[in-house]
Parts: structure tokens; C-alpha cells; sequence
């Protein structure tokens, strides 16, 4: 489904140039559960963007589903990656002037979609149990609650793939465990693929697959 070939992104400060991703291969197939584990630095975000094709790499290839990420306009990269991708930030980024439901209906303001998306938004709040916030503002929930807002935002557009970066970095033990249930359930019932981005190995060693940055190179764990 994912087919990365030779992806290298350098960057420059001031006279240093570096390698956060360099000369990167990696498939992933539909429906896989996996994570990307590494030290701070080691290049594992950057990659996360140069799949999602937030970033351009400076050299190399990311083909989803036999669309080569960057041979296309950026209109038409914009409308993939709405229809199919969706992304878990390392925070919650919530709208501070939507309430809970609006911010998970956000992604829907960018295209046409079928159904009825307040329904289904209700629904997704409910399922990471905030059924009883839709109508709460950012500023009046707690930091565990609007990840979980985050969490469900990411599911209203039926993603075929969630691209999730450091998705429980702040949370207690219980919440990220009930996250990460979140996680498998769309795993397994509507095969969405994860790929996640931590440095928690005991999250980590609960996915199905691992692979490991270390200064921009990547290796299997």
C-alpha cells in the first residue's frame, strides 16, 4: 500500500547541513499496525511528515496506493490526503473558538462528504468518551480530553491511514491505554493502517511491527 524508496530530507543551521532521513526504504502494507521508535532527533517526525506528504523529500519516492505522492499538483496532494490520511499531533491543536463536535467536524469543511457528519462526529466523541462534552469549548476541557477530541477528529474522514505522532505523550496510563484500544478496534474492524511515532517501548512493543530511527537511518527493531 506504502512504498518508500531511497527518501532523504537535509536541513541546514546555519553553516551545518544534516541528514534528519536519509536514504530511507520502507513498505507498508494495508491494514498494518507498526511504529517508528527512536531517540529525540533521530529523524522518526520527519519521516512521519515525508509519508503523510507534508514534506517534501529532497530525493526519493512515496507512492500510496500507486499515487506517487509528489508527482502530482498540490491542489490534487491536498484532496489526497484528505480523502484518505489523516494525522494525531503530538498536541491537540483544537479550534479554541469551535466546541468539541465543531473541531472534530473540521476535516468535512474541506470537501464533499455524504451522510450525516454531526451524527457521526457525536458518535466518534462518544467512542473515546466524550459523549457528554460535544458542546464544551478546548478551554474547558482538560489536556487529556482534547487529545482525545484530536483523536476523534482524525477518524470522521474514514482516513484508509492515521499517521500518529507521539498520539499519547501526555496522557496517564489509563487514557493511553484506552487510546491505544481505540487504535486496534479501527485496526481490525475497518483495517485502517497506523503508523506511529513514539519513544514509549512498551506502546511501541503493543504494535505488530517496529522499526527504529537512529540519526536519519532506519533499521528493523
Amino acid at each position: 500500500m506504502i512504498e518508500i524508496k531511497g527518501i532523504t530530507k537535509t536541513y541546514r543551521a546555519g553553516s551545518e547541513i544534516f541528514k534528519a532521513v536519509d536514504n530511507v526504504s520502507l513498505s507498508i502494507g494495508k491494514g498494518e499496525l507498526m511504529s517508528i521508535v527512536g531517540h529525540s532527533g533521530s529523524g522518526k517526525t520527519t519521516l512521519l511528515s515525508l509519508i503523510g506528504g507534508l514534506t517534501r523529500p529532497d530525493s526519493g519516492t512515496v507512492v500510496i496506493g500507486g499515487t506517487d505522492l509528489w508527482s502530482i499538483s498540490d491542489d490534487e496532494l491536498s484532496a489526497f490526503r484528505n480523502r484518505r490520511i489523516n494525522f494525531v499531533f503530538q498536541f491537540a491543536s483544537l479550534i479554541p473558538t469551535l466546541t468539541a463536535l465543531e473541531n472534530v467536524m473540521l476535516p468535512t469543511a474541506f470537501g464533499k462528504w455524504d451522510g450525516n457528519v454531526a451524527a457521526k462526529a457525536e458518535e466518534l466523541l462518544g467512542m473515546v468518551g466524550l459523549g457528554d462534552k460535544i458542546n464544551n469549548y478546548p478551554s474547558q476541557l482538560s489536556g487529556g480530553q482534547q487529545r482525545r477530541v484530536a483523536i476523534a477528529r482524525a477518524f470522521i474522514n474514514d482516513p484508509e491511514i492515521v499517521l500518529a505522532d507521539e498520539p499519547t505523550g501526555d496522557l496517564d496510563e489509563e487514557t493511553e491505554a484506552d487510546i491505544f484500544q481505540l487504535f486496534h478496534r479501527f485496526n481490525s474492524e475497518k483495517g485502517v493502517t497506523f503508523i506511529i511515532v513514539t519513544h514509549n517501548k512498551e506502546l511501541a512493543a503493543k504494535t505488530r511491527r517496529q522499526v527504529r530511527m537512529v540519526h536519519g537511518v532506519m533499521g528493523e527493531s
